[in-house]
C-alpha cells in the first residue's frame, strides 16, 4: 500500500517556522496592547485640580495623562518620565502612546475601508468583464492621475467645518474634536483602494476562466454566489497580504499630513505631529533630542514590523511553498 501523503501545513504553522514573522507579530502585539491599555497606566483617575473622577471618555482617550501640563518642561528621560517631557511639561511617553493609538486607528480603519471598496470594485470589474471592465478601469486610471496630497487637503478643509457642525447638532459633542481624524480615515481609505481594485481584478480575470467556475455556472449558481463562494475565498490570501502592506502606507500618509500641520491638530497627538514638534526643538544651540527620537523609533519599528509581516504572509500563502 502506498503511504498517505500528509496534508500541507497550515498558515499558522508556516508562520511559526519563520522567525522574522514571529518577531514581527510579537512586536505588533506589544505595540497594539500598549496603545490600548498603556494610557490607563498613565492616567490619574482623579483630577488633582478639581478632585473629581476622570470620565470614562477621558480614560479611553488618555486625555488627562497625555495632555496634563506641568512646570517640568524639557525634562531629560528618567524613571519618572521614560521619554522625558515636552515644552508644556507633558509626559512624552503618554504622548507617544496616544500618538500610537491615533496613528494605528487611522492606519487600520483606512486600510479596512480601502479593502472593502477595492475588493468589491475589483470583483465586479473582473467578473463582468467586457465594456464594463474597460470603463471601470479607465475610471481607476483617471483617479490615479489625481494628486493624492491635494485631494487629502481639500477634503479635510472642505468637510471638517460641516462635519463638526453636524456632530454638534446631533449631540455628539465628545466627537467634535475628532472630526478631522474621522475625515482623514475616510479620505485615506477612499484613496488607497485603487491598487487593491487592480490586484483583485487581475486575480478574478485569471480565475473566472477555470473549470470550477464553468462548472458552477453550469449548475445554475447565481453570479453573487459564484463571486462570494468561489472567487472571493480563492483570492483572500492576496487580499490579506496587501491589507498588511496598506496599513503602513496609510500611516505614512497621515503622519506626513500631521507633520505639515494639515492632519491631527493639538492637543491631540499622532506620530506625525509628535515628529513635527520634535523637529522644531532641534537646533544648534539646544537640542531636545528625545522629543524626536522616541516617536520616530516607535513609528519606524511599527512600520518595519508590518512590512515584515506582509512579506511573511505572502511567502506563507504562496501555493508553491505548500508541500
Amino acid at each position: 500500500m502506498s503511504a498517505v501523503t500528509p496534508p500541507p501545513p497550515g498558515l499558522w504553522v508556516r508562520l511559526r517556522k519563520n522567525p522574522v514573522a514571529v518577531i514581527a507579530m510579537l512586536t505588533l502585539a506589544f505595540i497594539v496592547f500598549a496603545a490600548i491599555v498603556g494610557p490607563l497606566w498613565c492616567t490619574r483617575f482623579v483630577t488633582p485640580e478639581t478632585g473629581r473622577p476622570v470620565s470614562w471618555w477621558q480614560q479611553l482617550t488618555a486625555f488627562e495623562a497625555a495632555h496634563a501640563t506641568s512646570r517640568q518642561q524639557y525634562d531629560f528621560p528618567s524613571r519618572a518620565h521614560l521619554f522625558g517631557t515636552d515644552n508644556n511639561g507633558r509626559d512624552a511617553f503618554a504622548r507617544v502612546i496616544e500618538g500610537a493609538r491615533i496613528s494605528l486607528l487611522v492606519g487600520i480603519s483606512g486600510a479596512l475601508i480601502s479593502l472593502f471598496v477595492g475588493t468589491a470594485y475589483g470583483l465586479i470589474s473582473g467578473y463582468v468583464g467586457g465594456r464594463t471592465d474597460g470603463i471601470m478601469m479607465r475610471a481607476v486610471e483617471i483617479l490615479y492621475s489625481l494628486p493624492r496630497l491635494i485631494i487629502l487637503i481639500l477634503f479635510t478643509f472642505v468637510f471638517d467645518k460641516h462635519f463638526k457642525s453636524w456632530l454638534a447638532a446631533h449631540n455628539y459633542v465628545n466627537m467634535v474634536g475628532y472630526s478631522k481624524i474621522i475625515i482623514l480615515i475616510v479620505t485615506l481609505g477612499l484613496i488607497e483602494w485603487l491598487t487593491m481594485a487592480r490586484i483583485v481584478r487581475g486575480q478574478v480575470l485569471s480565475l473566472k476562466s477555470l473549470q470550477f467556475i464553468a462548472a458552477a455556472r453550469a449548475l445554475g449558481q447565481s453570479h453573487a454566489r459564484i463571486i462570494l463562494r468561489h472567487l472571493l475565498p480563492n483570492i483572500a490570501g492576496i487580499i490579506i497580504v496587501y491589507l498588511t502592506l496598506t496599513i503602513p502606507s496609510v500611516i505614512l500618509d497621515e503622519s506626513f499630513l500631521s507633520f505639515l500641520g494639515l492632519g491631527v491638530q493639538a492637543p491631540q497627538a499622532s506620530w506625525g505631529s509628535l515628529l513635527s514638534d520634535g523637529a522644531q526643538v532641534i537646533n544648534p544651540v539646544k537640542s531636545y533630542w528625545w522629543l524626536l527620537l522616541y516617536p520616530a523609533l516607535v513609528m519606524s519599528v511599527t512600520l518595519l514590523a508590518l512590512n515584515f509581516l506582509g512579506d511573511a504572509l505572502r511567502d506563507a500563502l504562496d501555493p508553491r511553498a505548500r508541500r
